[in-house]
């Protein structure tokens, strides 16, 4: 009973990061401070390309060895396959940039229901990435903690902060009400909880292929960082803010997972 209460507690902490990013709306007249944003994005980032290697890359390769020299083909096999499925969903949903790319959304819809629609789209996948994780724990995985798969927990939190800003700020912008809004920054995020749970499900069942799913969530967490989080990070001012904030993130999810694994 223990172990399902920490899986739920830590399937829902992305989420929770997504509320606190919708509750903006209540406290701030105008879009996050650039320079808090660039930091806790960079600093998520740099969690989340840690927490990769370290809590999913890693067990994965340590669940195949017995393949001896060729243990790296799950891993291999299972990465790209994340980053095309990532990449398949960027093609067929809008990107969620601060430039508000309409691609791939049909054009009767309002910019803020796209935006929506990408922001709810693209936390599926990271909430398969916080289920395939805290299922390998669940079942026994020697190669996977529980520090290691709530560390991942809050990197995607902390992305997902913006992102609840992203969907309720330009709602609110437009006249509707602080209540309302909030609820949709909210609802923004609630596929994520419901995409760990139905990994965890399966997972079950296709324990012979784990490391084939851990290498699928890494493949999935590097195309996030990658594709998103970084070109966020890089553009405008403050880039040396975002560098720092990357490395000590990826210092601290390395010292957490290895030191207290």
């Amino acid at each position: 009973m223990e172990k399902w209460t920490n899986v739920i507690i830590g399937i829902l902490l992305p989420l929770f990061g997504t509320c606190l990013g919708a509750s903006c709306v209540f406290f701030l007249r105008s879009e996050i401070n650039p320079k808090l944003k660039k930091g806790l994005t960079a600093f998520a980032a740099g969690i989340m390309v840690s927490a990769s290697f370290f809590s999913l890359i890693l067990p994965a390769l340590e669940e195949s060895k017995g393949m001896g020299r060729l243990a790296f083909i799950p891993s291999v096999i299972g990465f790209l396959i994340g980053m095309l499925f990532l990449l398949a969903l960027d093609i067929l949903i809008p990107h969620i940039h601060n430039d508000n790319s309409e691609e791939g959304v049909p054009s009767g819809l309002k910019n803020t229901t796209k935006m929506f629609l990408a922001v709810a789209l693209h936390n599926l996948p990271e909430g398969m990435t916080v289920g395939v994780i805290f299922a390998g724990w669940l079942y026994g995985n020697q190669s996977i903690t529980l520090m290691g798969a709530v560390i991942m927990s809050v990197g995607i939190a902390l992305q997902n902060f913006p992102e609840g800003a992203i969907v309720s700020m330009p709602l609110r912008a437009e006249g509707m009400a602080k209540g309302k809004t909030f609820m949709y920054g909210v609802l923004s995020g609630v596929i994520e909880p419901i995409g760990a749970i139905l990994t965890i499900f399966f997972a079950k069942i296709f324990l012979p292929v784990l490391p084939y799913l851990l290498a699928f969530a890494a493949g999935a967490m590097f195309y996030v960082v990658v594709e998103e989080l970084i070109p966020e990070t890089a553009k405008g001012e403050h880039t040396n803010v975002s560098t720092v904030c990357f490395a000590i993130g990826f210092v601290v999810m390395m010292a957490l997972d290895v030191g207290l694994g």
